[in-house]
């Protein structure tokens, strides 16, 4: 199923393959430039000609601390052969408004997540996507 408003860097299949339950992996950038990469949940937005990921964790990690200092990043989904990644430059959202948005689309795709009072959400615009054969368009 395609979005009305999906952008041109994703097929149907690449789509609907974000949308399914998958947990991924996040790649930020050490203050040494080498990479730091933890598995998280994510939700992407489908926007009018855009993508936008969020992701939502816990106010003082690593992971915050390097999107502050430098907003590179990639978030790659895989399940068997099929996988795909999407990176753009994040920004660290602290709004509780904007939070508890990140938190409903979080639990809309897993489940509910626990309660945290230091909760933020990493949010980017995908610039640039990979993947396996019939995913991108």
């Amino acid at each position: 199923m395609t979005h009305p408003l999906a952008p041109s860097i994703l097929s149907p299949a690449g789509l609907e393959f974000m949308t399914d339950r998958h947990l991924a992996t996040l790649s930020t950038l050490t203050v040494e430039g080498a990479p730091h990469v933890v598995p998280v949940g994510f939700t992407v937005e489908v926007g009018a000609g855009s993508l936008v990921v969020r992701i939502i964790t816990n106010g003082p990690s690593q992971k915050v601390l390097n999107v502050r200092r430098d907003g590179r990043v990639s978030v790659c989904q895989f399940e068997g052969a099929r996988w795909l990644t999407l990176s753009g430059t994040a920004h660290i959202e602290e709004e509780p408004p904007l939070v508890a948005d990140a938190v409903a689309r979080y639990a809309e795709r897993y489940r509910p997540p626990r309660e945290n009072p230091l909760r933020v959400a990493i949010v980017f615009e995908v610039e640039h996507a990979m993947g396996s054969a019939g995913l991108l368009a």
